[in-house]
This record gives structure tokens, sequence and C-alpha cells, in this order.
């Protein structure tokens, strides 16, 4: 038996990453009981989608999208107006693939495809990763067969919904099964060089940045490697006339955050819940800035769960501009025992299972059409 899909999922790589990860899971799953499956995307060609998804191997249906504007006013019309025609696209390619479900991971990029195929009368699948839902997600998905979240008690934000089940955030598969020995090896780091690994998400983080590009060049941590992942927003604001130290490399883009996740001594990140998930999988040592304007707090709430089970800390981002970063990577650099003990509990909140949970739900919803 053939079973078909169509994913959407878009505008950061917390929001495609996983959508791939459930694509992965979904034809591993069919295959692997000798089924068929067949996977394609939506998304804008001009967005990190238009990257991620071809590089991941799936076709990506280009459809138009547009956020839409948190109040009111002139930014309303063409909002609609592009809703518009993208839900004419993605008539079309529900009509040209007919897919058996849409599966949705949150976005404004979602709303065409899965609005048209709630009209169409196509089983529409959600996954929301964070503790608060995204507008998009909380919209449409009170009125989707079947909502996938990644934390628990979420019930009340789906009340329309035809069933939610707590499964976890999906990380790809070479999230696991990584060493910090091993690691370090593949990326030639020595076996007593300090690595500090440090990114913002897909567009960058300003505060993480320039706290690396200052502690680089500080003698204290002049015998330290650093590795940043600046993003492809933010990687272009770094002035052209700043001198990189020696012991600095600065990336627009890290394709294989596996690798330097279970390979640095320490992580500094935002604290998004899929980042947080690949964190646990790697069993990192991580220090997580949340995003301060996250919809409430939310990466707070993230990042907590990890302070509480003794696996990571965390320093709120305007604490970070006020220097206080310093000190802690200072004396977190010096304890090893520390940080080994971080890295244990970081791995304890690990759901290996989690793809297994979706796959399962989905396949669960299908059988009972």
């Amino acid at each position: 038996m053939e079973y078909r899909f169509i994913v959407t999922g878009g505008g950061t790589s917390g929001h495609i990453n996983p959508a791939i990860s459930i694509a992965d899971a979904l034809i591993k799953f069919y295959e692997g009981r000798g089924d068929s499956c067949k996977i394609i995307f939506t998304g804008r060609s001009d967005g990190y989608e238009g990257i991620l998804v071809p590089k991941a191997g799936y076709e990506l249906k280009d459809i138009e999208a547009k956020p839409f504007p948190m109040r009111p006013g002139p930014k309303l019309i063409p909002a609609f107006k592009t809703l518009k025609k993208g839900r004419a696209q993605c008539r079309k390619i529900i009509s040209d693939f007919k897919p058996d479900a849409v599966i949705g991971t949150g976005g404004f990029v979602c709303a065409p495809l899965l609005l048209e195929a709630s009209k169409q009368k196509v089983p529409v699948i959600i996954h929301e990763a964070n503790a608060f839902p995204g507008r998009a997600n909380k919209l449409i998905g009170k009125k989707a067969d079947l909502v996938l979240t990644g934390f628990p008690g979420q019930e009340s934000a789906f009340s329309g919904a035809g069933k939610v089940i707590c499964v976890g955030n999906p990380v790809r598969d070479m999230m696991f099964g990584n060493t910090y020995e091993g690691s370090r090896e593949k990326l030639g780091i020595a076996p007593d060089q300090k690595l500090v690994f440090a990114m913002g998400g897909s567009r960058g983080s300003k505060t993480i940045n320039e706290f690396i590009l200052k502690a680089a060049g500080m003698e204290e941590f002049k015998d330290v490697r650093f590795v940043l992942g600046a993003g492809m927003q933010q990687a272009d604001l770094i002035p052209e006339d700043f001198v990189i130290p020696e012991n600095l490399s600065v990336n627009k883009y890290i394709e294989n955050p596996n690798d330097y996740l279970s390979a640095a001594d320490v992580s500094i990140t935002r604290a998004g819940a899929v980042t947080c998930a690949e964190v646990a999988a790697m069993g990192a040592c991580s220090v997580f800035i949340p995003y301060p304007y996250a919809a409430h707090k939310h990466q707070n709430f993230n990042a907590q769960a990890f302070v509480d089970a003794g696996g990571a800390l965390m320093v709120e981002d305007e604490d970070v501009c006020k220097g206080e970063l310093f000190p802690v990577l200072k004396e977190l650099l010096s304890d090893d025992e520390k940080r080994k003990n971080m890295r244990e509990n970081a791995l304890k909140l690990a759901i290996p299972d989690c793809n297994d949970r979706i796959t399962k739900a989905i396949d669960s919803l299908l059988s009972n059409e």
C-alpha cells in the first residue's frame, strides 16, 4: 500500500527541521513494514525551507504566503490576498497529489495548505513544538484531526481538535549516537582543547553573536576555540572591519550542529523547543539564553525544565548584555565534573522514541479513517 503526505513548515529551522524529521520517520516506518511512502513539501522557495527541504532530498512545491499582522492595519489586505493565492495553489497541489493527510509544524507558510486541506476534507495533522502554541497552529489546530505536542498539558489550547497527544519534539536521526570523543575527532579538536559552540538559530541572535565576538578576543579565553553559527540574518550585520580572532570560526549556518553540540565543552544557544530537544539528544553541556520576546516567555519555560533537572544553566538575555555570562562561562570551562554532570542530566531529558510515537499516532489516525 502507498501512503502519501504533504508536509509544511517554514520561516525558521525550528519549524523546518521537525517537519523533515517527521517526513524521514514516516518513510522509515511505512517502508519498514513493506508499504511505500511518498512525501512532498509546500513552502516558499525563497524561505529557509527553500534551502533545507531540497537538501534533505524532498521536493518543495513553491506557494505564496505572508505573515498576518498582529493588529489590523494596511498589511492586512495584502496578507489576505496572498493567503487566497496560496490556497488556490495548494488546492491544485492537493488535487494532483491526492494525499492521505497533510502535516504542519508551524509558521505562517502552513496556513494555505492546512486551511485548504481542511476544506477538502483531507485529514489535518499538526505538531506544536513549544509549550505555548504559535498563532497559526493555535488557530488551525482547533479544527485539526490530530495535534501532536512537544509538551504535556496542551489539550485546552486545542479543545476542538479530534485528538491531542503529547509525543515530544522530533529531532533528526543524526542527533542520536554521537559521542564527545568521536565528534571531537571528526572535527579535528585536540583532546586538551576547550571548545565553545554558540548559535542563535537559523536567523541568529545579536546578543549571542556579540558575546562570542568579544569573548574570543579576551585574554582569559585565548586558549579556547570558539565556533559561532551567526545566523543567516545576523551574520551580515557583523562589521566588515571587525578582525576575527584566530581562535574563532564564524559561520552563517551550521549544517551539522550534532557534531558541534556533542563535541563542545560548552554550548551557548537560545532555548527554542527543537534546540532543547537536540541538546537533550546530544547530552550537551549548555547555557541557554532564552529569546526575550518569545510569546508567553515559552523559551524560559523550556530552559527551566533543564535547569531544574541539573542539565543546563540559564542566563537572561539582558544579563548577557550586562556582561554576566563571562564569569559563568569561565567557571564552567574550569569545572570538568560539573560539565560531566550537566551532560548526564541533559541526556535523561531526551525522548529517543519520539519519532515512533509520532508515526504510530499518525498511522492510527489513518487506520481509523
